[in-house]
C-alpha cells in the first residue's frame, strides 16, 4: 500500500468532535494498510486568538516573539489528534515542526522551507505509528521556531508530502473540490475532477481561496499529486469512494489528464488601480515608478503603459486593496518629485476576472470570445494581461458577478 500525506484545515479541527471524526477517518486509511503522516491547522480561530492577545500588549510586537505564540495553536492540535488516534486503538506520535526537523530560512511570520529531515518520520511509519506533524511551523539555523505565514499548513503538509516521496498529499477542507468558479456566484458551477498544477497555481494567485499559492508551487515544483477534498463527509464512508472524490491537481504529462480548453473562471476584488498621468515616455521611466514601490515591498501586478503623446504617457498598475494608500504615500514623496507626473491617482472600484484553462495553448480565438462576451454585456475592460494559460481582464467592481456568469456560460463550463 502507499504512503499517504493527509492535512487537515481549522475548520475540520474546529471542536474535540471534530477530531474524534478526523481520528475515525485517519484510522480508516492505516487500517487499509496506507502508511499515514497527518499535518492538522489550529482548531478553527485560535491563531487569531493567540496573535490577538500579544495585539492588546502591543501593537509592533517582535516577529519573533509571535512566531512562538502563533505555533502554539498547531502544537494543541497534534496532541489532540494523537489522543484522539490512540483512544480508539490506532498507534500514534506527534511532533513539532522543531521536532522533526522541518528547517527554514530566518523570515519570522513569513519564513521559507528549506529542507525537512525524514528520518524519524519513517522510522515511526516502518513501526506501524501514525505520524502527526505541526503544519504552519518550522525552525531557523539558529532553533529558533519560525512560521509559514497564514496558510502555511497547506505548504507544510505538500513540503513533507515531497521529502516523504509520498503517493499523494490529501487536502481536507470545508469544500468538496475545486470548481469551475464560484458556486455562490453561478450555482451550475461544477466540480473538476482533474486540474493540473499550473491551472491550480493561476487559479489560486487570481483569487482562488482553495488552496494557497505556496502550497500549489511546492507541489507542482515536486510533482506531488495533491488532492482537494471535504472533511465534512461521513468519516466511515468506503475508502474507495473517498480516494476518488473531489479533485485531484497533477501534472499535465499524466496520461489520464482530459485538456480541456478552460478549466474555471477565477476573479478578485482585492485589487486596486493606480495611474501615474503624465509622465516622460523614456527609457527607464518604468523602473523609476516601479522600483520605489517594489522597495516598499508592495507586490505589483498587471502593467499597461499608453501611446506617447508629446513625449509625455501614462502609467497604470494594480496593487492589493489593502497597499493602495502605502503605495500611493511612496508614489507622491518618492516618485513625484523625481518624474514631475502630472497626477497620481488611485481606485479601489475594480476588479479582476480571469479566464483559466492549458487549452490555450492549442486553441485560438479565446481573447476574442472572451471580449465579445464582455462587449455584449456592456461591460467595459480597463487593462488587460495574458500568459500561455489565462487571460486577465480589469473592470469595474459592479460588474464581477455578472462578467463572471457570462463567461462561465460563453466557455459551456456548466456543461
Amino acid at each position: 500500500m502507499a504512503l499517504i500525506v493527509h492535512k487537515y484545515g481549522g475548520t475540520s479541527m474546529g471542536s474535540v468532535e471534530r477530531i474524534k471524526n478526523v481520528a475515525r477517518r485517519v484510522a480508516k486509511w492505516q487500517k487499509a494498510g496506507h502508511q499515514v503522516v497527518v499535518v492538522p491547522s489550529a482548531m478553527s480561530g485560535e491563531t487569531n486568538r493567540l496573535l490577538g492577545l500579544a495585539k492588546e500588549i502591543s501593537e509592533r510586537a517582535d516577529p519573533r516573539e509571535l512566531d512562538q505564540i502563533a505555533s502554539t495553536g498547531e502544537q494543541v492540535s497534534v496532541g489532540l489528534l494523537a489522543i484522539a488516534l490512540q483512544s480508539i486503538g490506532a498507534k500514534a506520535k506527534s511532533y513539532t515542526g522543531w521536532q522533526v526537523p522541518v528547517k527554514t530560512d530566518s523570515a519570522y511570520t513569513k519564513a521559507r522551507i528549506e529542507s525537512i529531515d525524514d528520518s524519524r518520520v519513517r522510522k515511526d511509519l516502518n513501526d506501524g505509528y501514525v505520524v502527526v506533524i505541526t503544519g504552519f511551523q518550522g525552525i531557523d539555523g539558529n532553533n529558533n521556531i519560525t512560521t509559514l505565514g497564514r496558510g502555511g499548513s497547506d505548504t507544510s503538509a505538500v513540503a513533507v508530502a515531497a521529502a516523504l516521496k509520498a503517493e499523494e498529499c490529501l487536502i481536507y477542507t470545508d469544500v468538496d473540490g475545486v470548481y469551475t468558479t464560484d458556486p455562490r456566484i453561478v450555482p451550475e458551477a461544477k466540480r473538476l475532477e482533474k486540474v493540473t498544477f499550473e491551472e491550480m497555481l493561476e487559479m489560486a494567485s487570481l483569487g482562488s481561496k482553495v488552496l494557497q499559492i505556496r502550497s500549489v508551487e511546492f507541489a507542482g515544483k515536486y510533482k506531488v499529486k495533491t488532492r482537494v477534498l471535504s472533511s465534512l463527509t461521513d468519516p466511515d464512508i468506503p475508502l474507495a469512494e473517498e480516494a476518488n472524490s473531489g479533485t485531484l491537481i497533477t501534472y499535465e504529462e499524466d496520461e489520464t489528464m482530459e485538456q480541456a480548453v478552460i478549466s474555471g473562471i477565477a476573479f478578485n476584488r482585492d485589487e486596486a488601480k493606480i495611474t501615474v498621468a503624465g509622465v516622460p515616455d523614456k527609457p527607464g521611466i518604468a523602473y523609476k515608478i516601479l522600483g520605489p514601490v517594489a522597495s516598499a515591498n508592495i507586490d505589483v501586478d498587471m502593467i499597461i503603459q499608453n501611446v506617447s503623446h508629446d513625449g509625455l504617457t501614462d502609467f497604470s498598475f494594480t496593487v492589493h486593496r489593502n497597499e493602495l494608500e502605502k503605495a500611493l504615500e511612496v508614489l507622491k514623496a518618492k516618485v513625484q518629485p523625481d518624474i514631475q507626473a502630472k497626477s497620481i491617482t488611485g481606485a479601489k472600484d475594480i476588479c479582476k476576472v480571469s479566464v483559466v484553462g492549458i487549452g490555450m495553448r492549442s486553441h485560438v480565438g479565446i481573447a476574442s470570445q472572451m471580449f465579445e462576451t464582455l462587449s455584449k454585456e456592456g461591460i467595459n475592460i480597463q487593462m488587460i494581461s495574458t500568459s500561455e494559460i489565462k487571460i486577465s481582464v480589469v473592470i469595474d467592481d459592479k460588474y464581477m458577478e455578472l462578467a463572471v456568469r457570462a463567461l462561465h456560460k460563453a466557455f459551456g463550463l456548466e456543461s
